[in-house]
């Protein structure tokens, strides 16, 4: 019997020519932004649909349909398997889903982009790029010293794709890698490793903190007081992951005080960021607007691991980037 997949409309007129060569025995539906499947012609609602495979694809975020993608999943009869182009799952659906039996897998995509972004960032705190530019435009013949990756300590919370791909490029230029993860395990990029547990042993130490982790029970506002009193003296901070893991004004305090040299923030509590908002104007924040992940090779990505998942599922095979439910926030 055939394997029956759904997805966005849009999305599968992107796909098709790709998937159709992999000549798999399937299914496809596909749905709109009226919350719908196309059915023989028909709109049928979702609560009379069983599915083998539902992806929720980049499309569905990009042009605001993200809720009715939600919506369709929670009111589909059945679902086996839902994957989707986050890499976060936080979002309440998605634990609503996981509770009705659907296997749920996470996106690897954008782990790539998100790593050189904080990489960029780092390097742009390190190197007075803005004072060269300035002495080029006095043709001013001047060094200017920097600070150099190589030989400081990195932290990284978490350690799923996004915190392994970062871990690999500090690694690439020679920065010890420290890590804390569910399982203190060490590798080839990580020099040293502990739990949650080990956190105020391992922020005296570290000169980059990055924030990779799940927003969850345990991770929502790790980075308070306590936190920032620990941390190392002239440390930057970096969040990529999400903004519920700050406190703010736990934040603002630490740069304020000089205990933090500077923090570099993608996300945010609330999104898009109100334009009063304090950390708009904070001297010491580097600030951007959830597009870490925004690299020229994500899409194509996000559209592979489908494509990559997908005969895995036909043939019965083990999925990649499955989620165990018990992690979802």
């Amino acid at each position: 019997m055939a394997v029956s997949v759904a997805m966005y409309a849009n999305s599968y007129g992107r796909i098709k020519d790709r998937l159709d060569a992999l000549r798999l025995d399937v299914d496809i539906v596909t749905f709109g932004l009226d919350g719908k499947f196309e059915i023989d012609g028909a709109r049928v609602d979702p609560a009379g649909v069983d599915l083998d495979y539902l992806w929720l694809s980049p499309e569905l975020s990009l042009e605001g349909g993200l809720r009715t993608a939600f919506e369709v999943a929670l009111r589909c009869r059945s679902i086996k398997v839902l994957q989707t182009f986050n890499a976060g799952l936080d979002a309440p659906a998605y634990k609503q889903i996981a509770a009705k039996g659907v296997r749920i897998c996470n996106s690897s995509a954008q782990a790539i982009g998100i790593a050189e972004y904080v990489m960029a960032q780092v390097l742009a705190l390190f190197q007075p790029l803005a004072e060269q530019r300035e002495l080029q435009a006095r043709r001013t013949w001047q060094r200017t010293p920097f600070r150099e990756i190589a030989g400081t300590n990195w932290l990284i919370l978490g350690f799923g794709p996004i915190g392994r791909a970062i871990a690999q490029r500090a690694k690439g230029f020679a920065a010890h890698v420290h890590v804390v993860r569910r399982t203190p395990e060490t590798g080839a990029t990580v020099d040293r490793a502990g739990t949650i547990a080990d956190l105020p042993t391992f922020l005296p130490a570290a000169d980059v903190v990055v924030l990779a982790c799940p927003l969850n029970d345990a991770t929502r506002g790790l980075a308070n007081k306590a936190f920032f009193d620990a941390i190392k003296p002239g440390a930057v901070l970096v969040n990529i992951a999400r903004g519920g893991l700050i406190d703010d004004a736990a934040l603002r305090q630490a740069l304020d005080e000089g205990r933090l040299a500077a923090a570099v923030l993608d996300v945010f509590r609330t999104e898009p960021l109100p334009a009063d908002d304090p950390l708009w104007t904070h001297p010491k924040i580097r600030l951007t607007s959830h597009t870490s992940f925004s690299g020229d090779g994500v899409r194509r990505r996000w559209e592979q691991l489908f494509l990559d998942n997908l005969p895995r599922f036909v043939r019965g095979e083990a999925l990649l980037n499955e989620v165990d439910p018990k992690d979802l926030a």
